[in-house]
């Protein structure tokens, strides 16, 4: 039994660390603006496709990895430049679509660019690898995975907690309004916010595309998507809460996938029923559940309006 559900369970817990570092984006952005940044999943794709390019260059791949994630970053503060900040004072529906625009306006770019062909991402070495644990067979970037966001997590409560753009992020997600009139330079906080968050995506895209090796325009829709689930299952705002609903949407998805063959062994049905169809379903129908329940996610704080 244990055999037959482990390397699901590894394969899940390596998803949910992809996923957990794109809904940190899209929990940190909400949490200062209170704007669900619709791109976020296509700059996971655009850093992905940046990646394939210059490898293609033959630019090294150590000089490669950092510069991808310090154009993905740049992307993201250039995006909150243009796309968002002309629209601080606007209605919150014109910020919403705003972000729908960058959206499309990213997957259109890369379709003109490549095609609409798929693009090959290029093979890292060390964590492309091969490994073998536990009597799973699995690539290196699986084990890799859960430990690097756990440690970059860390890393960004740290800097949230203890240092003074932290502090400064902090303070607008409570109050925006008196934060500005407290002195706090309220751009430079949400520039900040974009560069961590789409820096983190970054991350992602490497971790996430040595292990589906292809991407296309729409390579970002559905990790983004349910990384976006994974945020408000957790509770939208709260980075703890975006993390273990990623884990908990990763591990789920995968027991799903191979939940045909661990029946079988276990003697429960005589032949494929097409279960793994639903893995994606279940991520929706847990949504639903959770928001039912707990409108504001596992770890969300209800907020109240004062009059």
């Amino acid at each position: 039994m244990w055999n037959t559900v482990f390397p699901y369970l590894l394969s899940g817990i390596s998803v949910g660390g992809q996923y957990a570092l794109i809904a940190i984006g899209y929990t940190m952005v909400y949490g200062i603006l209170r704007l669900i940044n619709f791109a976020h999943g296509d700059v996971f794709m655009v850093a992905g496709i940046v990646m394939v390019y210059m490898a293609a260059s033959g630019l090294p791949l150590g000089i490669c990895i950092p510069l991808v994630l310090v154009i993905t970053a740049l992307i993201g503060f250039v995006i909150e430049r243009v796309a968002y900040k002309p629209l601080r004072t606007a209605p919150r529906m014109s910020a919403m679509i705003s972000a729908i625009g960058v959206s499309y306006t990213l997957q259109n770019l890369v379709l003109y660019i490549t095609g609409g062909l798929n693009q090959i991402y290029p093979t890292i070495p060390w964590i492309s690898s091969s490994v073998t644990i536990f009597g799973a067979t699995t690539k290196m970037v699986t084990l890799v995975t859960p430990v690097l966001t756990l440690i970059l997590v860390v890393a960004l409560v740290w800097l949230i907690n203890h240092t003074k753009i932290g502090m400064a992020m902090r303070a607008v997600s409570r109050d925006f309004e008196t934060s500005q009139l407290m002195g706090i330079k309220i751009n430079r906080v949400i520039s900040t916010t974009f560069v961590i968050g789409t820096f983190l995506a970054g991350v992602a895209s490497l971790l996430y595309f040595t292990n589906y090796t292809t991407v296309i325009q729409t390579s970002g829709a559905m990790p983004g998507l349910k990384a976006f689930v994974a945020a408000v299952v957790g509770g939208i705002g709260s980075i703890p809460g975006a993390v273990v609903g990623a884990f908990i949407i990763g591990i789920a998805e995968n027991i799903i996938k191979g939940l045909d063959i661990i029946l079988f062994r276990l003697g429960v049905i005589k032949g494929p029923m097409g279960l793994a169809t639903f893995s994606d379903a279940f991520t929706f129908a847990l949504l639903i559940i959770i928001l039912a329940v707990k409108p504001t996610g596992l770890f969300g704080e209800k907020i109240t309006d004062k009059v």
